[in-house]
């Protein structure tokens, strides 16, 4: 007799995120008011943050919206995300399934399965997993573009050998024939005291200089540059909580045919609240 399946708990669903399927169509119809379009018709994956839905979910939706439109056939959405160190373990959700206020997401077991034969990997399951917002509060924008889809969950460490688990993704997608997207979840610079990183002091020249230049140089990275430039950007400028995610999901992006990224929107949490310490978020597509 098959076991039932293991359910991953919406943890931060009625704070990060709404709780019901109402609230969040609520959310979406404000958040269409300012979506934009891509440039690009065909399109592979993306770069989304990852903060509460009041200061960046507008972003991730956007993007989300713009991957459903362009592929709306893909069968699995594998997730790269992760508040992680160098020195961390490579970790994927092998089973189950995860809730969101429209219903389950279940795991792609059969891609895991291949991609565990060809990447260490430390596993994790619903019941047994880093609680971790940079996943979770994503997975009702993917249920909801994506009412079909299966998932791979996979923590991305900030370190040169993420790039090879992004390739071995790709090689277990195509013997498998699977239609997939990827996504690196992030968060930009983290910046004043809250994070103990204050370069430019207090104040408006502080958040011009996130804005204008300390964020773009990601963003440029992440669009233009090569991954191992993302690990580096980001490891030397301190502007993504989640480099490797990053890294992972344009290196997937690469491999599936992309030559560069589309900055759809870009905003800072001082947008919805000023204070002195504040977040960078944006969104790209592939």
């Amino acid at each position: 007799m098959s076991q039932p399946q293991q359910t991953r708990n919406a943890e931060l669903a009625g704070s990060w995120y709404p709780a019901t399927p109402t609230a969040c169509q609520a959310s979406f119809g404000r958040f269409e008011r300012g979506a934009v379009e891509s440039t690009r018709t065909h399109l592979v994956g993306g770069v989304v943050p990852h903060a509460g839905w009041a200061f960046s979910g507008a972003i991730a939706y956007n993007v989300l919206r713009e991957l459903a439109a362009a592929a709306s056939e893909a069968e699995t959405i594998v997730l790269f995300a992760g508040h992680l160190g160098p020195e961390a373990a490579s970790t994927v959700m092998q089973h189950g399934q995860c809730w969101t206020p429209f219903g389950p997401i279940e795991t792609d077991e059969a891609l895991v399965q291949r991609l565990s034969t060809d990447a260490p990997l430390r596993a994790e399951s619903p019941l047994d997993h880093t609680q971790d917002n940079s996943a979770e509060v994503l997975f009702p924008l993917i249920k909801h573009f994506f009412p079909t889809a299966r998932v791979v969950i996979l923590g991305a460490p900030p370190r040169a050998a993420t790039l090879q688990l992004a390739d071995a993704v790709i090689d277990a997608a195509e013997q498998l024939q699977r239609r997939i997207v990827v996504l690196g979840s992030t968060d930009l610079t983290h910046y004043g005291p809250n994070y103990g990183f204050s370069p430019q002091g207090p104040g408006a020249a502080a958040e011009r200089w996130v804005r204008e230049v300390n964020d773009p140089l990601f963003i440029a990275a992440a669009c233009e540059g090569t991954p191992l430039e993302v690990l580096q950007t980001g490891r030397v400028h301190r502007n993504a909580c989640c480099p490797g995610a990053v890294a992972a999901a344009w290196r997937c992006a690469q491999r599936l045919g992309a030559s560069s990224g589309e900055r759809l929107r870009y905003a800072t949490s001082t947008d919805v609240r000023p204070d002195a310490s504040f977040v960078g978020y944006g969104g790209i597509v592939y």
